[in-house]
């Protein structure tokens, strides 16, 4: 099974991720500053170090597709959880949608992912 094109996919997957990055953070930072900074920590370090290889070029620790799907999975929903309490509804309705777009544009890419 070859993979899958996905210019669209990586433009709103990429796109979520910057909304998970900004998001999370807003969200927590007022409870506790610490706790902010270990989300962006996570949502951008978890994924920069683990990765599947043949997904992408440089792959520093290599896991199985289905931690690369989850790890995809970990910041959609904290792009669209983040967003309903850090921002008004509009946007948090406009980070959802985002949010659903690029899971219905990634599943050719998760079952290639996690094909056997």
């Amino acid at each position: 099974m070859s993979r899958p094109a996905d210019r669209v996919p990586s433009v709103l997957r990429f796109g979520t991720e910057l909304v998970a990055w900004v998001a999370t953070p807003w969200a927590l930072v007022g409870y506790s500053i610490p706790l902010a900074v270990l989300s962006v920590l996570v949502l951008i370090g978890l994924p920069t170090v683990f990765a599947t290889p043949g997904d992408k070029k440089q792959v520093l620790v290599a896991v199985p597709g289905y931690v690369t799907v989850g790890l995809v999975v970990l910041q959609l929903v904290a792009a669209v959880v983040s967003s309903w309490f850090a921002w008004p509804a509009p946007v948090a309705v406009a980070v959802s949608m985002l949010a659903t777009a690029t899971v219905v544009t990634e599943l050719p890419r998760w079952r290639w992912l996690t094909h056997p």
